[in-house]
Formats: structure tokens, sequence, C-alpha cells
């Protein structure tokens, strides 16, 4: 099905230099070819990316037509200048806005109603105006909506500095804060701030306290975190009451508390860590309430008074259930709002506390996302939240808690005529190699006919009990548009179906989560949904690891792969505990130190697992800057695919030297790396350039693009 083009018959690939290292460990002889990738400083491996780099847009040259058509249309849908909901906050009603060719959000405020004088917070362009990348990490108003925190990162390294805006002069105040995390609350005096730092291995270690005004010189160390398999994260309960320092790992948590009102005062545990165990915290009057997985694998809900919060004090709220999962708890003054999965499916229910009377939201579709949006008024009847599925685009809606009565505030505009009713979403089940029933989620075009031959995008993920998204993407019309399903594999190692789902694709049951994906992709080719030349599949980070795995075990299964920032030198990263997060994937993979481990994980590693054999053809993204998964991971594993692969298929490595994980800043950047993306899958599955007229004329620019 693959188009042929005369640059590919005369364009060389770059060849990496084999310089054969021996690793050694459990005394297993490993040898990496091209460890010495890892040198960053090294001018050859900086050489070495850029002609990668060339060769792709070499490659891909005969596409750049289409990209720049694809990135009209998904331009043409977006509604450049817009503005978010306004949330009310004390006084002040809260919002962001966009401009017609500005690539980053505005905060701006009104005082007293939505018809006052727009005040901007902070104008992220301005900001990011000298900087090839640029990202907003802390963006919150003290208390008394005086002062400005914000903090940014110009390198996508995920290290940020600290910045305080005084809002009545709109001048900074002296001190500046480095290194920092994106975790920071305010105390309630409105001058005393909490926030956490990174160590070497970026990891958030450190809490400090620190005074306005005053030299970072004199902030306060509160808690250094030795255990290098735990994070740090600073924040506030809703009830603005106490801050919380939550200590955490993948597997444990231990959350300390302090009075919101005197920051200056010591902070107390409410339960030391006990390993295994995990639990967080939500205030409401004189109790915490505290979700945790105590004798309880999908999590149970239990209150303790605030002044002895020791375990033997909890009381169940809501027991453990085998067949529900509790995500999270959020309290108002009048109710708490329980947060669960059931059936694969998220769920909000409503709970009355001077009552204990209950009720569920209700949602539509077969398959949807909700999440809460900006609720930060405590003393409220109203809930706010965001809905969305593969075909309906973001919705915002106002939910009251006691007449049960919603209001939708914003759905997201698609221009261009989007109609919905031109789209189907479903929800299937394949059938694992043990008997597991595997939930996918599917969009298509209205009229796709199931007989073998439609092109199909199979996305994935399952790691860290993670669900993907089931949300829209107005992008994603242009796949739609040309007969492309789009599939997602809830794979376990994910937290689709409960907590038991996740620990049955982590540790040493992993290879669940990629015998999973292949049951699904299995099952979509046998229900005729799709063929294995016209199967095309994605994931990222983690996802990009399964992506690995899988091309390793069933090659011939997929046509096309997309990879990004792909996790997949799994035993080299995480015995490097210089690394960041590498210690504390230990107890995510499993502690390599450990021979039974070691071997496990080498066993599926996909750069350990590259074979002289026929791959499909491969887009494989990085990030210079990445902290989370080193660059060197990517771009090894394409030196050894091209050295080892005998077929004639496209690989191509695309790093962004200024960039991280994250990829691109700007919402511009985005659009043209994804329309990249789309532009290899369609002209690798040699679909037509141009997709169905349904959408009609998207807008100025998309129909000039298709027109010239």
């Amino acid at each position: 099905m693959t188009q042929q083009h005369c640059p590919e018959a005369i364009v060389t690939p770059p060849v990496a230099e084999k310089q054969p290292q021996i690793l050694l460990k459990h005394g297993d002889e490993r040898v990496d070819d091209y460890f010495w990738m890892r040198d960053r400083d090294d001018p050859k491996v900086v050489t070495y990316l850029e002609a990668e780099n060339a060769y792709t847009s070499a490659m891909l040259q005969h596409t750049e037509a289409l990209q720049a058509t694809l990135y009209q249309e998904m331009l043409g849908r977006i509604k450049e200048t817009d503005l978010s909901v306004p949330y009310r906050q004390g006084d002040f009603y809260y919002y962001w806005r966009t401009e017609q060719a500005k690539a980053y959000s505005i905060y701006c405020r009104k005082k007293g109603s939505l018809e006052a004088s727009e005040e901007v917070l902070l104008d992220q362009n301005k900001l990011a105006k000298d900087h090839t990348f640029f990202s907003l990490g802390v963006c919150q108003v003290s208390p008394d909506h005086q002062i400005l925190a914000y903090s940014i990162d110009t390198s996508g390294a995920e290290q940020y500095t600290l910045f305080f805006l005084d809002l009545n002069s709109d001048k900074l105040y002296p001190e500046t804060i480095t290194n920092t995390y994106t975790s920071f609350t305010w105390g309630n005096d409105n001058c005393t701030v909490f926030y956490t730092q990174v160590d070497s291995a970026n990891r958030p270690f450190q809490l400090w306290r620190h005074t306005l005004g005053n030299s970072p010189n004199r902030d306060v160390l509160l808690h250094q975190e030795e255990d290098k398999s735990y994070n740090l994260f600073v924040g506030k309960t809703r009830s603005k009451a106490y801050i919380l320092m939550n200590l955490k790992s993948a597997i444990t948590s231990e959350v300390h508390y302090l009075d919101a009102n005197i920051p200056n005062g010591d902070f107390k545990v409410i339960h030391p860590r006990q390993p295994g165990m995990e639990y967080k915290a939500e205030h409401h009057s004189n109790y915490f309430y505290l979700v945790t997985n105590d004798k309880a694998i999908n999590f149970k809900l239990v209150k303790t008074a605030v002044n002895s919060p020791a375990k033997s004090n909890w009381q169940t709220v809501i027991p453990h259930r085998d067949d529900v999962m509790l995500s999270g708890v959020s309290a108002f003054a009048e109710h708490l709002i329980i947060y669960e999965r059931e059936a694969g499916l998220p769920t909000v229910r409503v709970k009355k506390l001077a009552t204990g009377e209950e009720h569920n939201i209700s949602f539509p579709e077969p398959t949807h996302s909700v999440f809460p949006e900006n609720n930060p008024e405590f003393n409220s009847t109203i809930l706010r939240f965001n809905y969305t599925s593969l075909i309906t685009p973001s919705s915002v809606f106002d939910y009251n808690l006691n007449t049960q009565q919603r209001e939708l505030k914003k759905e997201t505009e698609v221009l261009g005529g989007y109609d919905r009713t031109q789209y189907l979403s479903e929800r299937i089940m394949a059938t694992a190699s043990d008997g597991t029933e595997i939930p996918v989620s599917i969009v298509y075009k209205r009229g796709i006919e199931k007989n073998g031959k439609n092109p199909l995008l199979l996305t994935g993920y399952g790691s860290y009990s993670s669900c993907y998204p089931v949300s829209f993407s107005s992008s994603r019309l242009s796949l739609l548009e040309r007969g492309v399903v789009i599939a997602i594999a809830h794979v376990r190692g994910g937290g689709e179906m409960g907590y038991k789902w996740y620990k049955q694709g982590k540790f040493l049951q992993k290879k669940n989560t990629f015998t999973d994906f292949i049951a699904c992709a299995e099952h979509l080719i046998a229900r005729k949904w799709t063929a294995s030349d016209r199967l095309a599949i994605s994931g990222g980070s983690a996802g990009g690891l399964l992506m690995g795995a899988v091309i390793n075990l069933r090659p011939e299964l997929f046509e096309v792969v997309v990879a990004h920032v792909p996790f997949v030198d799994v035993v080299t990263t995480i015995l490097d505990t210089s690394l960041p997060l590498s210690a504390m994937e230990w107890e995510e993979w499993g502690n390599p130190n450990d021979k039974t481990y070691y071997d496990y994980m080498k066993s599926y590693s996909p750069y350990d697992n590259v074979e002289s054999k026929d791959y499909p053809h491969l887009l494989i993204t990085s990030g210079l800057n990445d902290v989370r998964v080193s660059y060197w991971e990517p771009t090894k594993w394409t030196a050894k695919l091209r050295q080892m692969k005998t077929d004639d298929n496209l690989l191509l490595l695309r790093t962004n030297m200024g960039a991280g994980h994250g990829g691109a800043s700007g919402r511009y950047e985005r659009l043209k790396e994804t329309a990249f993306e789309y532009a290899f899958i369609l002209d690798r599955l040699g679909l037509p350039e141009t997709g169905s007229t349904a959408l009609g004329a998207l807008d100025g620019q998309a129909t000039a693009a298709k027109s010239g």
C-alpha cells in the first residue's frame, strides 16, 4: 500500500559508528554498540542527531504539501481568538483567552462582575518572545488577590524559575527562585509561600518556606526527602484550611499537614509511610477524608479527626468494592463529590453530608471522559466539570448539587461545519490470550464498512495506572475525514478497569500490556475493521515502550509505527540511578538489581530485543532536553534498528533540539508536529492527500490550502 518516491532511492541514511561497550550485571554480558550516544557534550553526538534530522526531512520532503494542507485544516478548525469560562474566586472572575496568531494563552481577571474592565495578569506571549521553547509552571494568585506567583521553563528540562508580581504596581519582586518544580502554594497570610526544588536527577525532593520580599538565601528548608523513590509535592486543601506536604512513591504515600493560618508552624504527619499503602487527603470541618488502599486494592474512603488522625481512629465512609475503583473525592461545604471508575468508565457521585443522601451524575455516551474544572470556592453548591468523548468536543458544565440541574457553559467550538452526527463511537471488547476482556474505544466516519480495507490508527499506553483519555480532538478529524478509523486499546497496566488491572500489567506481569495490545490489533483485523497492511499504531513515552515491544513480538502485524519519546532502553536506564526518575521506577517495573526482575526486563526491553528481521515503517521522535526519557534512548534504538532490520521500510528519527518530553511549545508548533506525524501515517498507508468534503469549507486559510 506504500507510495514510492524518488528521494528514498537516492538519500543515504546516517550510519552510526559502533563502539562496543560491555555492560555487566548478574554475570550477564550485554554489549552496547551505541553507549557513546549518552554524551550530549560530544560534538559527534550532535552531528549524528542533525544528520538524522536532515535525513528525515529529505525522506519526507515529498509530503511537505500534505503537511501544509493538514496544518491549515487543523488550524482552520480552531477558534484562534477564544475565551475560557470564567470562574469566580473571591471577588474576582478569572479566565484565560487566546488571540489570533499568538501561540500562548493570556491570563486575565475582572473584579465584581463579568461586565467589569479586564485586567491582564500574565501574557505568556510576551514572556515567551525571546525563547524557542516556553512552558508556564506555577500560576497562582495570593489569597488576597494582590500578588501573582508564576514560574517558567525555557528549555524543556522541567526546571522552573519562580517569580512574584505585584498586581497593583505591575512590578516584580526583587527575588527569583531557580531550580523549582511546579508544586507550590500560598500560606493564608499572603506573604508566606511554600515551594519545591529538584535534585540533580530532577526529582522534587525539598520543601522550602519563603517570605515575600526576602532573599531566597533566608528561606527555610522544611523537609528533604532522602529516599530516591519518593517525590515531594505541596498544595492546599479545597477548604483552604491546611497546607499538605505529600510524599509519594509509586506504591506508598505519606501526608503531612500544617494550619494554613499559621504558615510558620510545624507540619504533622497523618500516617507515617507504610510500604505498599497509599492514601491522599481532603479536608472538611473537623475531619480529613482519606482515599486509601489499606486492605482495599480498589481503594476505600475513610475519615479521621484532624486533631487525632492516627490510623487507629480511621472510620470507613465508603467500603472497598471489587467492581468499582475509587479514584478520589472533593469536599464542598455541604457535599462530597466522589470520583470512581466502574466497568472501565468514569463516574461521578454526589453525597450530601448532612443527610447522607446520594445520587449519580449521568453521562450519555458509551465511551467518554469526565473530570473536574476549576472549583476554587468551598462554599458553593455548583460543581463545574468537563465532559468530552471521541465525538463530543470539550464541554464545560455547571452542575447544581441540590437541584441536579446542569448548565452547559461552553462547548469548544469546532470551525468549518463540524457535524457530530457524521461520526460514530463504540466500545468493543477484545479477548487476550489468557481470556481477559480488553476494552477498545473506537471512533469512525459514518458510512464506514467493516470490509477489512479500512486504514486504522490504534493507540495505547498501559503504565502507571494511567487511563488513556477518551477525548475529542479536532486535529483527529483530518484522519477521520480520510477514512481512517481511530481506536484506543485500554490495555492492562493502565487504570481503566481498576487497580487490579494496573497490577496485572506491571512488575513480572508487564508483558500482559504488550500481548493485550496485540490481541486488540488481532481482534480489529478479525472483525474486519482493518487489515495488517492498513494498520498504523502510535504511543508515547511508556506508550513508546509499548510500540517497541509489540513490533519486536509481531512486526508483521503492523504497517506503520509512530513512537514518541519512547522509553525503549529499559534495563540500562533503570539501572542508572543518576538519571532522572530511575530509582522511583523500581516500584513500577521492578528493581533490576534483583536478577529475577533484571532478566524479565531484559526479555522485553525493545532496545535489547531488536532482531535481524523485517520491521514496519517507523517514525521515532525525541527531545534533546528530555529529562523523563533521555534523547539517547530513541537515538540508540534507531541506530540499532537501522543496523539490523532486513526491510526497505522507512526508519526515521526526528529530534527536537530545543525541547523536552512534551515536544514543541506553543499551539501552532504543536499543530505542525501533529501535521508532520499525520502526513507520515497517510503517506505510508498510501492514502489520498485530501479528505472528504463533509466538513464543508473549513475556513479561508484551509480552503485556500486545499485549492492550492
